[in-house]
């Protein structure tokens, strides 16, 4: 596997997603990885265990996928950009102290590699069953980042991209892949490794009065300081004040939460992207994410060539959720189909949406699937033209 180095030359290779999120994340300065095994991820630890070393970074493997977590937490507030990779039961396992690096405004990135559930499931088989767990699976209310790519070129995009986002408004950011788009292997050439600006945690510049917790209560970031550098600060999970240590006043604890989830409620536009097509006359819109949107995508322009007015829309930020798109498909579209690997999770948030903006002109249906195996064109496309 080619390393990140500082050359003009662009990488084209054949891999796996897997592999490019590997990739994406040593672009993005990853330099301490912290994981336990299971499938259909292992090939992400495989791959950081070899590489990390090579540019100074360092790999550990845990016990389980708490003290994994829990180690990419710890090597965060040092400093370090961290990640750890998993699947199903080990993204369950890890769902406490995902609420804690939320509440402690930590920096982290988890590449979550879906497969069929609950419980064991059927480990080497697809599924996409995590998105509401992905936001929710924590309790309280938090805020979270969940990305979602469609192809094995944006498995590096975006857990670039995902680094940069955990970065810049200090918060958990979730990659979820799923099996067939972390095993396919496609021709990818990746940017100039010159041309990659990974985002820096902005710190602060004097120690002197140094609050980790002070922000603008609208939504603002704190500044960071990196433990071992002499500032003083306290982490807890228990609410808390300015300074990190913990309260019980009421007014207190309210700003906080209230903080936490503005700066990302406030930067949706920032945060939330999408792909299109053929959505500006569309009478029937396809809603998909991850592996399921390359079957949908082809269902969609086979529609088209048959006279149907079909669109397609791929979500690439599942949350905080693009609303505003969404949306916009019920000011024409007669019918929403929303394809995805579970019973209805993505569904559920198009229904709220397209249930309180159209008016009832559009009509919202569910295509899930749960048997483990991947859309095959035709199934979306009976879908379109109302054979299901």
């Amino acid at each position: 596997m080619p390393e990140i180095k500082n050359t003009s030359r662009k990488i084209v290779k054949l891999m796996q997603g897997n592999e490019a999120c590997t990739i994406g994340a040593l672009a993005a300065g990853l330099d301490f990885y912290a994981g336990y095994p299971i499938t259909p991820s292992t090939e992400i630890a495989e791959i950081c265990a070899e590489e990390l070393p090579k540019v100074g970074g360092r790999f550990i493997q845990m016990e389980d996928e708490i003290g994994s977590i829990a180690a990419i937490i710890g090597a965060s507030l040092t400093g370090r950009k961290t990640m750890t990779a998993t699947s199903g039961p080990g993204f369950s396992l890890m769902q406490e102290l995902i609420g804690y690096a939320a509440l402690c405004e930590i920096p982290i990135v988890i590449v979550n590699v879906m497969r069929v559930g609950p419980s064991t499931g059927m480990p080497t088989s697809t599924a996409q069953g995590d998105v509401m767990q992905a936001r929710w699976g924590t309790h309280g209310d938090h805020p979270i980042i969940a990305l979602a790519p469609g192809n094995v070129r944006e498995c590096f995009d975006l857990t670039l991209r995902a680094f940069d986002l955990a970065e810049k408004y200090r918060v958990p950011v979730i990659v979820l892949t799923d099996e067939v788009i972390g095993h396919m292997r496609e021709k990818v050439e990746l940017p100039e490794p010159r041309s990659i600006h990974p985002l820096k945690r902005k710190a602060p510049s004097s120690r002197a009065g140094y609050k980790p917790y002070a922000a603008d209560p609208e939504g603002g970031v704190p500044l960071m300081a990196p433990f071992g550098e002499g500032y003083r600060w306290h982490v807890t999970g228990l609410y808390h004040d300015e300074s990190g240590f913990p309260t019980q006043k009421p007014a207190v604890a309210d700003t906080l939460i209230r903080r936490l989830q503005k700066k990302v409620d406030l930067n949706v536009d920032d945060i939330c992207e999408y792909a299109s097509e053929s959505l500006d006359d569309c009478e029937v819109a396809v809603v998909s994410f991850g592996s399921s949107a390359m079957s949908a995508l082809s269902a969609v322009r086979r529609a088209r060539t048959e006279g149907i007015k079909a669109g397609f829309l791929r979500l690439k930020t599942l949350w905080p959720f693009p609303e505003k798109v969404v949306a916009s498909l019920g000011s024409h579209a007669k019918r929403v189909i929303v394809a995805e690997m579970n019973l209805g999770q993505v569904a559920l948030e198009v229904e709220r949406i397209i249930g309180t903006t159209s008016g009832g002109r559009s009509k919202v249906e569910r295509l899930g699937k749960v048997n483990g195996e991947l859309f095959h064109p035709e199934e979306v496309f009976n879908a379109i033209r109302g054979n299901t």
